[in-house]
């Protein structure tokens, strides 16, 4: 399972260990990532996806899951995020 979040394509991060005597070792930043099922209201059930701790606020601020998959980028979608904003725009169009 790859450390990248679904939603933002948030991954990781490389940098340095500093010590005090100022050495310096290679080190990775790892994303904050959490395994989350987020309800769609178009879709009226729960869809799992692994997603930074940031990406699942900016889903709160936007309004839930929808209008967040309408905003995005395809480019920072994985596949599993771009297959549910095709269902919930498939499933608008239906209901329009």
């Amino acid at each position: 399972m790859s450390r990248v979040c679904e939603l933002t394509g948030k991954g990781p991060m490389v940098g340095n260990n500093v010590s005090h005597a100022k050495n310096r070792t290679r080190r990775r930043f790892l994303p904050n990532l959490n395994d989350v099922t987020l309800q769609s209201e178009t879709l009226g059930r729960g869809v799992k996806l692994r997603i930074s701790a940031a990406a699942l606020r900016s889903v709160d601020h936007r309004g839930g899951l929808d209008a967040y998959l309408a905003k995005a980028k395809d480019v920072e979608l994985s596949d599993r995020a771009m297959k549910v904003k095709k269902e919930i725009a498939k499933a608008q169009a239906a209901t329009a």
